[in-house]
């Protein structure tokens, strides 16, 4: 019982006043009066704006006719109508079937569209999941995307819109904060621009400007430290601005700067990340086929006349160290701010390596978003390469989305060449980990201190590509030219693990689990 009861206080204790606030306020709110109906206020036809945008970067394609919908490697074909609350494949995928990116693909064509949108429509007073604010939010701004794209004025399809934004605003989730109230407010700047409406510009523009200035980092990181979800946020901004910047005569584009300046920073940090080949290293609850890649971004950026504004790694706690040869990704950061650490894994001190533009050591990635074992694995110590003492986490993951007692990381010395850290997550225990990275031309090396290591075990986990073939002989593990040696083990064990590039799929691939005493060395040449 006091354990739960420790949990819940080092997983509560670090909300801000302001969700806490909502959560009850929503709460008592939704029990007693519901948490609000649509409108039936005419909309004036004259107040809907004929919007210009620039082209975007093309949906990907998840719907046919034939075939239904496809969302995160889940498809499903609806015999008998479209289910909107269909739940087979979990909340994110009804989620995604709500959210209408859809529209936004090529394959589709402007009368499929329109009556995707009716039958939605027709069936909006029994829909649960897709009126929750973050699906309302994304399905305003792709709405709004595909009426203007095929120039619609349809007058049940306007009422339903406005309707749907009203509701939102009446919802915003502020007891989430994070990418969801960013995502509420580029939404209800959306709904403020086509209806030239001055409550949600008002609105959206609070929002924005406050938690764009909280959430992007100095480094230009956003702040839950998620690659994946530092393109989505970058990929919203980007159509905010695209959006702001050729609709000036509406609202005099005054967040024009604000949004340019913002997306400027994160297309440096994001290219900093990205590796030479494009792709980004899948920390934080970052997958593969969700959103953009980095080059798209880049495209789209330039369209609209953005720059990166490149500022060296710092405040996200990531650092990269690129040679001819390899390019590391090392991870010396908090798991993410401390109110709303969803996405944070145990991952401190942990590090990923391309060898001549090819994936060698990786993070494990992600395959779910449900409250599984697959999912508090991925999320574990022993699912990172980082040092795990005994069976015990870093931090209290729980409950898919929780953090309870959470590890701090401390930068002890860098330079060009060399990274000294260490983190706070075993010290309940009496017990200090400390890794020191080296780099050099051809080879790194890793030295791994415990100290006070009493009678729990250290293991240093190191997670491969399942393209590579792993050799072992005595202390060496060698992959093609690139040889692993180790210094200080009692014991090196190869072991199979689920590599997760995407959700809902996993491939069998080799890790190398090292026991260890006090000291480790590992030496990476390649």
């Amino acid at each position: 019982m006091w354990n739960k009861v420790a949990l819940y206080y080092h997983t509560l204790k670090f909300l801000k006043w302001k969700q806490i606030k909502y959560q009850i306020y929503y709460r008592i709110r939704n029990a007693l009066i519901g948490r609000g109906k649509y409108s039936d206020q005419i909309i004036n036809k004259s107040k809907i704006q004929k919007l210009r945008f620039q082209s975007s970067i093309e949906s990907i394609n998840s719907y046919s006719a034939q075939k239904g919908f496809s969302f995160l490697n889940l498809s499903h074909f609806f015999s008998d109508g479209i289910d909107w609350n269909y739940s087979a494949f979990g909340k994110l995928w009804t989620y995604n079937l709500n959210y209408f990116e859809f529209l936004l693909q090529n394959e589709i064509t402007k009368e499929e569209g329109i009556n995707l949108i009716e039958d939605f429509i027709s069936k909006i007073d029994k829909i649960k999941d897709g009126l929750e604010p973050y699906p309302i939010s994304l399905r305003i701004i792709f709405w709004i995307r595909f009426i203007t794209k095929y120039a619609i004025n349809n007058a049940q399809i306007n009422q339903s819109l406005f309707a749907q934004t009203q509701l939102l605003s009446r919802n915003i989730e502020y007891h989430l904060m994070g990418n969801h109230l960013l995502e509420n407010g580029f939404a209800l700047l959306f709904g403020a621009y086509y209806f030239n409406n001055k409550v949600f510009y008002k609105k959206a523009k609070q929002i924005l400007v406050e938690q764009l200035e909280e959430q992007i980092l100095e480094d230009g990181g956003h702040f839950e430290l998620s690659p994946m979800y530092h393109q989505i946020i970058l990929y919203r901004i980007l159509d905010a601005t695209n959006l702001v910047k050729n609709n000036r005569l509406i609202f005099g584009g005054e967040l024009e700067k604000t949004l340019s300046f913002k997306s400027a920073k994160m297309l440096g940090w994001l290219q900093n990340m990205s590796y030479r080949n494009g792709e980004i290293p899948l920390l934080n609850d970052s997958a593969q086929g969700i959103v953009p890649k980095s080059k798209q971004l880049f495209k789209y950026a330039n369209s609209l006349g953005i720059n990166p504004i490149n500022s060296p790694l710092n405040e996200s706690g990531y650092r990269v160290i690129r040679k001819d040869n390899y390019e590391c990704v090392i991870d010396v950061g908090a798991i993410g701010p401390d109110y709303i650490p969803g996405h944070a894994h145990c991952d401190i001190l942990n590090f990923c390596l391309n060898v001549n533009d090819k994936q060698m050591i990786v993070d494990t990635g992600l395959s779910t978003y449900e409250k599984n074992e697959r999912r508090q694995k991925e999320r574990s110590t022993s699912s990172h390469n980082t040092v795990l003492i005994g069976e015990i986490e870093q931090s209290e993951v729980w409950g898919g989305f929780r953090v309870g007692r959470r590890a701090n990381p401390k930068i002890l010395d860098e330079n060009e060449t060399s990274i000294f850290a260490t983190h706070d997550g075993y010290n309940h225990l009496g017990i200090n980990v400390e890794r020191r990275f080296f780099f050099y031309d051809k080879k790194i090396e890793i030295k791994d201190f415990v100290k006070n290591q009493q009678n729990f075990i250290a293991k240093a986990n190191f997670h491969f590509h399942p393209s590579l073939e792993i050799l072992m002989k005595n202390n060496l593990v060698t992959i093609g030219n690139t040889v692993l040696k180790f210094k200080g083990a009692s014991e090196i064990k190869k072991e199979r693990f689920e590599f997760a590039p995407y959700f809902n799929k996993t491939i069998p691939s080799n890790k190398i689990s090292i026991t260890f005493e006090g000291y480790l060395k590992t030496i990476i040449s390649v």
